[in-house]
């Protein structure tokens, strides 16, 4: 990474928004990863734009995340710039049957607004463990619901550091996928249309959704939720566990006896165990089932 890189950025955050060899372990849910070259934390959208189109005439790598509960990164970092959406762009409005948040606002926020306000439709979403901008690059779900049910509209830069907004229909949302992630959209705000409900009601299936977390999900170990995308016709946690991996460990990270979709880092683990441990479940399940487990996480840097 070359100087002009640096004054460049100097030029545009602040020099407390600049981090340089910045450890990723306090940055993912798995507790795990090497430093990055520079960690970056704008504080608005106009920095955001500027940071893009100076990454893009250097052409610098970048990654941008939120809460980082859905990714790896490997032990020798990430050789580039990371760019991180949280507290600064995690804002809520409420205007009618519309809830409009921020790309960093934490999705169980978001819910708990939906409830204050007697809005219905979001429940699903209360313990997912992310941000709004993360869940529209993968159209988070759970229990039955998806992002795709509730997004009105979604503002985005593009690549380029220009502005657009995307209606429902142009967000291409399939299952963990969406036109955020296949175009490398930055999720600037996302509006979400829901319904007028009761707020007893409300709350009370909130409370039903977190209780079977805690009964059915290792929510005690750091993870990043499901490792696995569903099978079509099947589920992972079904496969592995029928492969007889339930409770199999490589280094810290573990098969949850739980619920053995969840690989965990059950301490101490490294990025490299977890990334070993899904690679060996891959092909355990593969072996026993003939079907081929696509990883949810998203890993970055060298494994």
């Amino acid at each position: 990474m070359n100087k002009d890189i640096f004054d460049l950025i100097g030029d545009i955050l602040p020099k407390e928004r600049i981090r340089k060899n910045e450890p990723m372990n306090v940055h993912t849910t798995f507790r795990t990863g090497g430093n990055a070259d520079l960690f970056l934390m704008p504080e608005n959208a106009s920095q955001l734009s500027k940071l893009i189109k100076c990454f893009r005439d250097e052409k610098e790598d970048f990654f941008i995340i939120g809460n980082g509960s859905n990714l790896l990164v490997s032990d020798r970092g990430f050789r580039g710039v990371i760019i991180q959406i949280t507290e600064n762009f995690s804002g809520t409005e409420v205007k009618d049957l519309e809830i409009k948040a921020g790309a960093g606002a934490l999705l169980s926020k978001i819910a708990d607004t939906a409830l204050k306000n007697s809005l219905t439709g979001f429940e699903f979403a209360s313990g997912i463990p992310g941000t709004a901008g993360g869940a529209m690059v993968m159209n988070a779900g759970a229990y039955g619901g998806e992002m795709k049910d509730v997004v009105k509209e979604v503002e985005v830069l593009d690549r380029e550091g220009s502005y657009l907004t995307l209606q429902n229909e142009d967000m291409d949302f399939s299952y963990r996928n969406s036109a955020v992630r296949e175009k490398g959209y930055i999720v600037l705000n996302v509006t979400f249309s829901l319904e007028k409900g009761d707020s007893e009601s409300i709350s009370s299936k909130m409370k039903e959704l977190a209780e079977k977390r805690r009964e059915k999900q290792p929510l005690e170990y750091p993870s990043a939720g499901s490792t696995f995308k569903r099978p079509e016709g099947n589920f992972a946690g079904k496969l592995i566990m029928e492969a007889g991996l339930r409770g199999f460990t490589i280094g810290g990270a573990r098969v949850s006896e739980k619920h053995c979709g969840f690989v965990v880092n059950a301490g101490g683990a490294t990025s490299d165990d977890i990334y070993n441990l899904i690679k060996e479940v891959q092909q355990k399940v593969r072996e026993n089932s003939g079907i081929m487990l696509e990883p949810e996480v998203l890993m970055i840097g060298e494994f």
